[in-house]
């Protein structure tokens, strides 16, 4: 499969398979049928996911079988943000480490760029529902990561959910420049402009729900991309499917994309996306979607308006 070059000067598959929302007893088998039926070569993880465990013994199933190799998988997790002081950042990796049975992982990236307070679940909320934040800098947290990579547990380091400012005054102290920035890409939510800056810095950009989302389409008030008439048209045209067309655009943004499922059809179905390509005028066409409408938005259950 298509990969990129890091900052590093490490490869990373530019599919890979998240497991964001994938029930734990659903998600090692999809890890399997991704890795030995699909090629795929990269696996998206999180520690707040809760499912890392099971990531895990999938894994060591894989790599004890000798059909593929640790080195061979680029696997990436994300500090929570309630581990976030300097002393909590190294514990938390070596959690992830130990849950997912591997001796280092390819990237390890900031989850949010906010600290909560730790000790009472991932997100404390206080008695009118806004989550409680703890006073520790993105500076300290992003000093204690770097020293994830000079100890070897960690090949390459990054962040996710910043923006251009909070990525900017990272830089103003940072010894080690992120590898990655993860945000939330699609047609409706395009950035262009934010991936423009990344890009020309060096830092490769990863697209998260690249499909949309589901779940929360049909639990709200947002509108289903894959139902979305111009996509279903351009997916009609190129023989392909919706989630495929969704896909290409973003490997021709020249962003990583990390669709999640756990069904093998799908699973299947979003690997086979380098078989065509999406011309120009329909790249354009696409354009025409932005809505700058965020799926994931902290403000929804946490109270803090994120991303404005």
């Amino acid at each position: 499969m298509n990969k990129l070059i890091l900052n590093t000067g490490a490869s990373i598959p530019i599919l890979g398979l998240g497991t964001w929302n994938s029930p734990v007893e659903e998600v090692g088998k999809a890890v399997e049928y991704a890795i030995l039926n699909c090629g795929y070569r990269h696996i998206d993880c999180a520690f707040v996911y809760h499912n890392e465990k099971e990531v895990g013994e999938t894994l060591k199933n894989i790599f004890n079988s000798n059909k593929i190799k640790r080195e061979e998988i680029f696997i990436t997790s994300k500090l929570w943000s309630t581990d976030h002081r300097k002393e909590a950042v190294a514990l938390a990796c070596k959690k992830t480490l130990k849950d997912l049975g591997v001796d280092y992982l390819d990237l390890y990236l900031m989850h949010f760029p906010i600290a909560i307070k730790p000790g009472n679940g991932d997100e404390p909320l206080d008695e009118n529902g806004y989550v409680l934040t703890e006073k520790v800098s993105i500076q300290e947290t992003w000093e204690a990561m770097q020293e994830l990579v000079s100890a070897g547990l960690v090949k390459s380091i990054g962040i996710s959910n910043f923006n251009s400012v909070m990525l900017l005054d990272l830089l103003s102290y940072a010894k080690i420049i992120p590898a990655v920035i993860q945000i939330e890409l699609h047609p409706y939510l395009q950035q262009q402009s934010f991936v423009n800056l990344c890009q020309r810095l060096n830092i490769a950009v990863t697209a998260y729900s690249p499909l949309g989302s589901y779940g929360i389409s049909k639990n709200g008030n947002k509108p289903l991309l894959l139902e979305d008439k111009l996509i279903k048209d351009i997916a009609q045209k190129y023989n392909k499917s919706p989630a495929q067309v969704l896909i290409r655009w973003a490997i021709q943004r020249n962003t990583i994309v990390i669709p999640k499922s756990t069904i093998s059809e799908h699973i299947k179905i979003n690997s086979d996306v380098f078989d065509f390509v999406l011309s120009e005028d329909d790249m354009n066409l696409v354009k025409t979607l932005d809505r700058k409408l965020h799926f994931v938005d902290p403000e929804e259950w946490w109270k803090i308006p994120f991303f404005e």
